[in-house]
């Protein structure tokens, strides 16, 4: 029996560095959509390590977190090991036939619900999403940052609702985006649900932590098939210690904004075109994006590349002064040598 080829990710610095060995080390990797900034949590109580997850902890972590994510009054959260948890389960609770995910996106959500037997299409409208069984939509959108307008995203969930449909919308890069950006307040209605990852925005993913915002019929079934300690003790504490800080949030998103635009300017003066992103990273075009892309990794700076879009490249950025240095030169050297 083959088995398919597992779907490629940002991040693999193991990878990059069997296929590139003479590269500098260390490497810089710019290849995710994590923020370079991660939370200053402060020193765990060692009873996180050594005892099993405390439910009253992981109430309290949801109760902060709707706070954090404005939801809705009737809205239930969920908490769970990263988004991926819930894009693997909601197959499994909410079989279908048809799903529909808007655009050119990251292909987690796609592979899953293929892998529950489910046809799925990529569409191009919304009005498309609403005819499916079920629709996805990532808002803002990875790799190329398009935003869906919540309004017209509560239209569509509530068309799927008439026909018993379910709208899954992934904010997983909607932090730093104006409350209005989100469906939060929504998140009650039994067609919609909400994602939301923690690790992007805080700068730590390794704690493997997300967050679905449902209705009460939808969470009863994700917390069942999540089943107990769902969310390991250090990322309890850790997570409702940053969630409930939200001047660092709101902080940390002024920088990004500068951030990106500093990455804009090096790009732009590269020769890439920029055609879209976030305050997380950018979605560039050029015609040698293939030799690009090897020629940073020779400088041990590992991007993201797409095999479906080959001109296309998508940039993270930088955590500290000296690997802005490092890119600009490899983007300097490339720019005079491809």
């Amino acid at each position: 029996m083959s088995v398919s080829p597992p779907i490629l990710h940002g991040g693999r610095i193991d990878l990059a560095r069997a296929h590139f060995p003479q590269a500098p080390e260390p490497w810089i990797d710019l290849s995710t959509g994590v923020s370079p900034y991660p939370y200053p949590f402060p020193p765990l109580a060692p009873e996180v390590f050594t005892r099993l997850p405390d439910v009253a902890a992981l109430a309290e972590l949801e109760r902060i977190a709707a706070i954090a994510y404005r939801a809705g009054p009737q809205a239930q959260v969920v908490a769970g090991a990263g988004t991926q948890a819930f894009i693997q389960s909601l197959p499994r609770i909410r079989p279908a036939r048809r799903v529909a995910v808007l655009g050119l996106t990251y292909e987690e959500h796609a592979a899953a619900w293929r892998a529950a037997g489910a046809e799925v299409a990529r569409v191009e409208t919304l009005e498309e999403i609403a005819a499916a069984e079920v629709g996805v939509v990532v808002n803002p959108n990875n790799p190329d940052g398009r935003l869906e307008p919540a309004a017209r995203l509560a239209e569509t969930a509530r068309a799927m609702a008439a026909s018993g449909g379910l709208l899954i919308v992934d904010e997983a890069f909607a932090d730093f985006l104006p409350a209005e950006a989100s469906l939060a307040p929504r998140a009650g209605e039994e067609s919609l649900v909400l994602l939301r990852s923690f690790g992007k925005a805080y700068g730590l993913p390794g704690v493997r932590l997300g967050f679905a915002l449902c209705g009460a019929g939808l969470a009863e079934r994700l917390r069942a098939i999540l089943g107990p300690w769902s969310v390991s003790g250090p990322a309890l504490a850790i997570g409702a210690a940053a969630l409930a800080d939200a001047p660092w949030l709101a902080g940390r998103g002024l920088v990004l904004a500068q951030d990106a635009a500093r990455l804009d300017g090096l790009l732009a003066i590269a020769g890439f075109e920029i055609i879209g992103g976030t305050s997380l990273f950018r979605l560039v075009r050029h015609a040698a994006a293939d030799r690009w892309f090897a020629h940073l990794a020779r400088c041990g700076i590992l991007t993201r590349r797409f095999g479906e879009r080959p001109d296309r490249l998508r940039f993270g950025l930088p955590a500290a002064p000296a690997a802005w240095e490092r890119l600009a030169r490899a983007l300097e050297s490339g720019r005079n040598g491809l």
